[in-house]
């Protein structure tokens, strides 16, 4: 099943639940004998229309499938949520211009079933996607290369099971990856193959699919790609380099050639819509969290003598400004178990509503990092500067925070530039709320291929073709092992 037919499907089936989901709530008022009134035939025929003309546009521009961004549960409702908000004000609006009374009681009973129907209809197209891996009936994948955007390929496949790839392995070339990875056989040493033989062993294994990622096209690589498509297996590659991929990139084919066209990222507006966003639910959030924040603060104050703490950041177009949190370590390990916990559920940052109200920062937005940290940006870590720096963000719903690398944090905040607008703000308010809740319990995570390790599992190999070595060492290594929290 390929990734558009799944939205195609996804889509249908929400139009298709839409009528269901209405008469539904109708039945149930029927039932519970609701003071509400029923809908007229020809009522009930005009806000169906306009759910689903409304529905088609929303699942277009907010990618309500569920998999365009990959499957994460959290995404998936916060996004699911906003949408049928926005519909609901736009029934409400058709109420108001048509005259044609539908009743709020009706309304919240029709979006819970909307929500509902909704979530159920993509949870069992995830289910009907396991049980086609379960199967085995899904492209099996090499990925051509050995450092970490290999690893972070691997887990982006992982990531998008509508693809129906599952990565088996890895080719490893260079030969300091064979010097520095020790043989599965110190006694033997690693097996040398010609080229042939390598693309041998990928067919025996019934490997339908070769990605590059991040290898030189030397002559050897060439002869190898070559005999892939011969022997009828996919090839695939990422452009080098792959960071400037987060710059909207055109195709552009040039005679025969491909030229990769590299546009310019436009920051998130900084205007006068996003700014008003800031202050309507900063204000909102802080009376909201106001109780839990001064029991915390007097809890700091008779343990620690002091409540809060003043950090300096590095803020919008590199300017300094000073951030308030509660007086509490970042990552604490050695503390007590209350500080603990205002770390683990962000309780310590809800003071920085002070700094979203004062217009150093913004609700949503790369988090702010020291100076000590700003001054080695590389020129490619500093477009994260290019825009109000956030309380959350894209790297926060994925699960980063102050102890990670920046440059992991910068591949999702300019991944968040690509697509700025104000709903995907409030979708990621929505799910930075739902992953706070996550952390209340662990749930493990499950590979879609299952947790079972290959069958068949190659040996070290060095590649050797007749005029110079090229090693492909630890060759076909399970794909779910080199997960490291990425994508």
């Amino acid at each position: 099943m390929k990734s558009e037919q799944l939205r195609n499907r996804i889509l249908a089936a929400d139009l298709a639940s839409i009528p269901v989901a209405l008469a539904a709530e109708q039945a149930l008022c029927s039932g519970l004998h609701c003071s509400q009134l029923p809908l007229g035939p020809s009522n009930f025929v005009v806000y169906v229309g306009c759910t689903v003309f409304a529905w088609v546009l929303l699942s277009e521009n907010m990618h309500l499938d569920g998999f365009r961004g990959g499957w994460r549960l959290p995404a998936l409702v916060s996004h699911l949520l906003l949408a049928i908000a926005l519909l609901m004000v736009l029934l409400l609006a058709v109420e108001n211009v048509s005259g044609r009374y539908v009743g709020r009681l009706t309304l919240s009973a029709f979006s819970l079933f909307l929500l509902l129907g909704f979530l159920c209809i993509r949870w069992l197209a995830m289910l009907r996607l396991l049980q086609r891996y379960e199967n085995g009936d899904f492209h099996r994948v090499v990925i051509l290369g050995s450092d970490r955007l290999a690893t972070e390929l691997a887990a982006k496949f992982n990531h998008h099971p509508e693809l129906l790839c599952k990565v088996i392995g890895f080719l490893c070339p260079g030969a300091e990856d064979l010097a520095a990875r020790p043989s599965r056989d110190s006694a033997t040493g690693p097996a040398v193959v010609s080229t042939m033989e390598v693309v041998g062993l990928l067919r025996r294994h019934n490997v339908d699919e070769l990605v590059m990622a991040h290898t030189p096209a030397s002559n050897e690589i060439l002869n190898l790609v070559a005999l892939c498509r011969q022997q009828a297996i996919r090839v695939s590659l990422v452009p080098q380099p792959y960071e400037l991929y987060l710059s909207r990139p055109n195709l552009l084919d040039l005679g025969g050639l491909p030229l990769l066209q590299l546009g310019e990222i436009t920051p998130p507006s900084t205007g006068i819509g996003k700014r008003l966003l800031d202050v309507a639910l900063g204000f909102v959030l802080g009376v909201a969290t106001l109780p839990i924040l001064l029991a915390c603060a007097a809890t700091l104050r008779v343990s620690k003598g002091r409540a809060f703490r003043w950090e300096r950041r590095i803020g919008w177009r590199g300017a300094r400004f000073s951030m308030l949190r509660l007086n509490v370590h970042h990552n604490p390990q050695d503390t007590s178990r209350f500080e603990r916990m205002l770390w683990q559920f962000s309780i310590s940052e809800l003071p920085q509503l002070w700094n979203v109200l004062r217009g150093d920062m913004s609700l949503v937005g790369p988090r702010p990092e020291g100076p000590e940290r700003a001054h080695h940006y590389s020129a490619w870590q500093q477009q994260r500067l290019s825009v109000k720096p956030g309380m959350t963000g894209l790297a926060q719903v994925h699960g980063l925070r102050e102890e990670h690398t920046s440059e992991d944090k910068t591949r999702h905040d300019l991944q968040y530039m690509l697509r700025p607008s104000l709903l995907r703000d409030l979708s990621l308010l929505i799910e930075t709320i739902w992953t706070l809740l996550l952390r209340l319990i662990k749930i493990p995570k499950r590979t879609l291929a299952g947790s079972a390790p290959e069958a068949a599992v190659l040996q070290s190999i060095s590649y050797s073709p007749s005029t110079q070595p090229f090693p492909f060492p630890e060759i076909l290594q399970h794909a779910h092992r080199t997960q490291s929290g990425s994508d």
